[in-house]
């Protein structure tokens, strides 16, 4: 129960709805407790009771008297309408009932009607508050989850909250009402066989509870293995080309198959403790039904102290009782797998991100200076990526990181625009840090083009908007000049209207790496980092790419990080890092004069 008070706050918005929907759960329940006292007068004039009809209105006198007083009420009611016609007599009481039922059940969807509103928008601003989370964590929290485990709680685990949110709407308003009312009813025909009922009705409830222990931590098992099959479906997809290529179906169809056949297990000794809930609650209802009419049939034969017709329409009560009881039970069995999946859910929700703007977080509008990396080392778990690295990077700049694989090249692009923090020293833009200023104005000095061009299932427009929403067809036409892919893209079905598929699918590699630069053109910043734009294309889509690059770097600063030194020839400065250090830092002349670590790399390339 307390990861729902956490999940109710969102019902907050929708409390009117809330108010609602407990207000014709009131009705509901009362119109059907009050349905079957309606029986008794019509079983009266059926069993044509022997009892002079009431023809003077009844005075009520007390709670003591609350029965009779009742009985003639209804017995004066009916014969003031029908007379001494028991024909008419029956259709009035067959009317009320009628009545009494429709009314029920038109609260009854009055209650279902307002709740659909409370539970569709507790589902909504939950999945938008947990989308939102999702975006704000830090790439390093992803490099620790398995991303289909987080599909499933934003999917699976939040419908599962929904159905139990709705079960505990139910639990705590319709269901305990109806059981009230129908106990207050039959409290007033006979208070005596009302407590021998719930001697009993303890016991079954006990025996009921037991069964829905485990059900919690049975759930989370359940959820979680979801989460991991969902995560081989991903990585499934995303790496098609290589499953394909290796023949390696076999080896990903058999651990899917052994994720699901776990899912299958869990799933199964879930379900059967859920299903043993209703037969068990049913059985349980049956021997307390059975109970009853063995004790108050003799009060009925034996002492004459219950009319028959009373009776019979206690025993309605009684099996009103068992429905919302049975519903009760299924709706806490629901609790505790929402329960389950409230805590994954929460568990994001809750997640602290270690990359956050600080308090009173300055916002910078402009790049003046310069960028300067003091003395900063960094590790992502044990083993340190740079060590007492710095470097100082003028405004206007272009200055290339190269090195072997694993030197640390990438890790600066990651630092400079804080998807990752260092571990000591400091990064600085124009002489302020920037763990000082807010995330939002330092990502909005920077462009950045990666290696892998990530593009979305969307037309050209739409990826390129990303940078800058609110341009204008002539300004992203512009951009795409600048990075030499108009002459591509005026060739497309639609223009820059046309859908490029997901993940850039339907382009080629050097033109999805022509819109990414154009992405970053267009978003227009006065820092570019280049994190190996160039290292997946061919020499001509190298050339074309390497052109644009050029383009978009004139009165920029850039920081390029390159495995290709062809690329990097022209930089103002060039740092060669080797295990995280600067080993070697110049003009390409200037390093190759040295024939030291950079004439070497060189050389390679060449050969």
């Amino acid at each position: 129960m307390n990861y729902f008070r956490k999940i109710f706050r969102y019902a907050k918005p929708y409390r009117l709805y809330a108010v609602l929907n407990i207000v014709s759960n009131v009705f509901y329940a009362l119109f059907g407790s009050l349905a079957f006292i309606a029986l008794i007068p019509m079983l009266d004039v059926l069993f044509k009771k022997d009892l002079a009809p009431v023809t003077v209105k009844p005075v009520y006198e007390g709670m003591g008297t609350l029965q009779s007083y009742y009985q003639q009420y209804l017995s004066y009611q009916v014969h003031h309408y029908a007379q001494d016609d028991t024909s008419k007599a029956l259709l009035l009481v067959i009317g009320l009932v009628i009545v009494l039922f429709l009314l029920k059940n038109f609260f009854g969807y009055l209650a279902n009607y307002f709740i659909t509103f409370l539970r569709n928008g507790v589902l909504k601003d939950l999945r938008n508050d947990l989308y939102k989370k999702m975006v704000g964590l830090p790439i390093s929290y992803y490099s620790e989850k398995r991303k289909g485990d987080s599909i499933a709680r934003i999917s699976t685990d939040v419908l599962e909250i929904q159905h139990s949110f709705l079960s505990i709407l139910e639990l705590i308003v319709r269901e305990p009402l109806t059981i009230l009312f129908s106990i207050i009813l039959m409290v007033i025909i006979s208070a005596k066989l009302t407590v021998f009922v719930f001697i009993f009705i303890p016991v079954s409830g006990f025996i009921i509870s037991r069964i829905g222990k485990s059900l919690k931590r049975r759930s989370s098992r359940v959820q979680q293995e979801q989460g991991h099959f969902l995560s081989i479906l991903e990585e499934t997809l995303g790496g098609l080309k290589i499953i394909k290529g290796f023949n390696a179906e076999k080896l990903f169809n058999d651990k899917f198959k052994d994720s699901t056949s776990r899912f299958f297990r869990f799933s199964n000794g879930l379900m059967h403790r859920q299903n043993l809930a209703t037969p068990i609650s049913e059985f349980l209802g049956i021997v307390v039904i059975a109970i009853l009419l063995w004790y108050g049939g003799q009060m009925v034969l034996s002492d004459a102290s219950l009319d028959g017709s009373s009776f019979i329409a206690y025993m309605g009560l009684a099996y009103n009782i068992l429905t919302p009881a049975k519903a009760i039970s299924k709706a806490s069995y629901g609790v505790k797998k929402g329960n389950a999946a409230a805590e994954r859910v929460l568990e994001i929700l809750e997640t602290d991100p270690q990359i956050k703007d600080p308090e009173n977080a300055f916002e910078k509008e402009g790049f003046d200076g310069e960028i300067q990396i003091k003395n900063i080392s960094f590790k992502y778990e044990h083993d340190w990526v740079l060590k007492d690295f710095s470097l100082k990077i003028p405004k206007g700049s272009t200055v290339a990181l190269v090195g072997q694989s694993g030197s640390g090249k990438s890790t600066i692009a990651n630092l400079l625009t804080r998807f990752y923090d260092v571990n000591e020293g400091r990064i600085e833009i124009d002489g302020k840090g920037i763990k000082e200023l807010s995330l939002k104005s330092l990502r909005g000095l920077m462009g950045l083009v990666t290696q892998d061009s990530i593009l979305f299932n969307d037309t050209v427009k739409g990826n390129l908007l990303v940078a800058k929403p609110s341009a204008t067809d002539e300004e992203i036409i512009e951009a795409l000049k600048v990075a030499n892919a108009w002459e591509f893209v005026k060739n497309l079905e639609a223009g820059i209207h046309t859908n490029i598929g997901d993940g850039g699918g339907k382009l080629s590699g050097g033109q999805k790496q022509r819109i990414s630069i154009a992405r970053a053109v267009l978003k227009n910043p006065p820092i570019m980092i280049l994190d190996e734009a160039t290292s997946a294309l061919d020499t001509e889509s190298e050339r074309l790419v390497q052109d644009a690059l050029e383009n978009m770097m004139k009165n920029r600063t850039s920081i390029v990080i390159a495995h290709r030194l062809s690329t990097v020839q022209n930089a103002d400065i060039i740092v060669v890092l080797s295990k995280g250090q600067i080993v070697e830092q110049g003009k390409h002349r200037e390093l190759l004069e040295k024939r030291g670590t950079y004439f070497n790399l060189v050389e390679m390339q060449t050969l």
